[in-house]
């Protein structure tokens, strides 16, 4: 991680929190492209990200790392790949209360499969509170199972810690010797 400016992608389903997550994170006011909802989205929240959301989070020595969160709908996919270009890793954010989020995990996963050839993932899990199974060992399980082992979260994207730990988990994937 030896650029000053660096690129970090959060994605996941509708209502994951990745909007509320950058939100947390970032050091300057985010820029959101949310719409009322007007589909099967809407039984989850009245309004969802259309294009991103962006925000920075200010490292020491200069340097930066761009948060670019995409749409969590399928129908917005063109845009997954236009985010993740020049991205140096994926969160994939999980909302446990969805009704499958063990297949929410492999979708996307899938989806993003040719960025994650070269750059690591980190996944938080969300809305533990609201359905606290399946767990973060559960996840662990399934992904040991395809020989993947990406560092897993359970966390609350209100709280800067939680996708400050998120983000440093992901840093550190890419470049081990990172302080804190």
């Amino acid at each position: 991680m030896k650029r000053l400016d660096n690129k970090i992608i959060f994605t996941g389903p509708v209502g994951a929190g990745k909007t509320t997550a950058i939100g947390s994170i970032s050091d300057v006011p985010p820029i959101k492209t949310d719409a009322a909802a007007s589909d099967m989205t809407l039984h989850r929240k009245s309004h969802t990200t259309v294009a991103l959301d962006y925000g920075v989070l200010n490292l020491d020595g200069g340097a930066k790392v761009h948060l670019y969160g995409t749409p969590g709908q399928e129908r917005f996919d063109f845009m997954w790949d236009i985010l993740s270009t020049g991205g140096i890793g994926l969160i994939l954010l999980l909302d446990n209360s969805r009704p499958n989020p063990m297949k929410d995990m492999q979708f996307f996963m899938n989806a993003f499969k040719d960025f994650l050839r070269d750059a690591p993932l980190v996944i938080g899990v969300t809305k533990t509170d609201l359905k606290p199974s399946p767990s973060v060992k559960n996840y662990a399980e399934i992904l040991a199972r395809v020989d993947q082992r990406p560092p897993i979260f359970e966390i609350d994207g209100r709280s800067r810690d939680d996708v400050k730990n998120l983000v440093m988990a992901l840093l550190f994937s890419i470049d081990p010797g990172l302080e804190g």
